[in-house]
């Protein structure tokens, strides 16, 4: 099984810039064309939120067009700059966006191979930071019941942990519900991973007997500046995404790959057999 993980899209109407310098639509069409052209292809791609800016509909209407180029089943999370009503109407065929279960929150299960992934909803409207209320980690714990016996991965936009980047750090999920999370997690050892987006970063940690991980963005990356004092700001760093191998014997490999070509592969060794000097 092989899945791959983007996040922190942040489309806009089309023609229009991210932070006036960022085409994030152009960005993430050379992303799909590289997930469309990667041999093995993936099985699936899991989108851990920031789909789009605003949580307009008219940025959902163009994040749609651009999904529709993908020749790859995909599954949406939701994040801060998202809006549940936006993106359900425009994906209105997206059984599992409607479901609005717990109450309104964009929260399902699906299982791609072998995987079981359980899709939470973090998102607070009108805040950068996420939560997990008493209803979505009650909802979480009747499906990690369920999923007793299954490989899991439990899948949100905000990272249940620091990251040493400090106004990522301020907008991170808030400490009760990770602490919450943490527990409820550490209660079940067939969970393989906690994927988060958000930090648009490259990032592991240890969390609850597992690995919580977050991947860099298809288009800009938060700088990383591990000063107290850093200031909010992005770069245009190589835009990635992370590809997760998982086989029943090992768990979850994670590599991460760059969007734009680069030069290679060459050999290792001559025709012979032997190493090139």
């Amino acid at each position: 099984m092989l899945l791959a993980q983007i996040s922190d899209l942040h489309i806009k109407p089309p023609g229009a810039l991210a932070y006036r310098r960022v085409d994030t639509a152009a960005q993430f069409a050379r992303t799909i064309a590289r997930l469309n052209a990667l041999a093995p292809r993936p099985d699936a791609v899991l989108i851990t939120g920031d789909l789009v800016d605003c949580g307009s509909a008219d940025e959902y209407r163009h994040l749609k067009t651009l999904l529709d180029t993908l020749a790859i089943p995909y599954w949406l999370l939701i994040g801060n700059h998202d809006g549940r009503e936006g993106l359900r109407e425009v994906f209105g065929e997206r059984a599992e966006l409607q479901a609005r279960a717990p109450g309104d929150f964009v929260q399902y299960v699906v299982d791609l191979g072998a995987l079981r992934v359980i899709a939470l909803d973090s998102m607070q409207p009108g805040r950068s930071g996420g939560t997990l209320c008493e209803a979505r980690l009650g909802w979480l714990a009747q499906q990690l019941d369920a999923a007793r016996g299954h490989p899991v991965i439990v899948a949100l936009h905000h990272p249940p942990f620091d990251c040493g980047i400090a106004h990522m750090d301020a907008i991170r999920l808030d400490e009760p519900a990770a602490r919450a999370l943490e527990a409820l997690i550490a209660q079940h050892p067939n969970v393989e991973r906690v994927l988060c987006g958000h930090v648009h970063r490259p990032m592991f940690v240890r969390f609850g007997g597992t690995i919580a991980s977050a991947v860099p963005a298809p288009a800009h990356q938060v700088t990383l500046d591990l000063a107290a004092d850093a200031p909010s700001s992005f770069t245009l760093e190589p835009p990635a995404f992370a590809l997760h191998r998982y086989d029943a014997a090992r768990g979850i490999v994670t590599h991460h790959a760059y969007v734009e070509a680069s030069d290679g592969p060459y050999p290792f060794h001559e025709p012979s057999g032997e190493l090139i000097a």
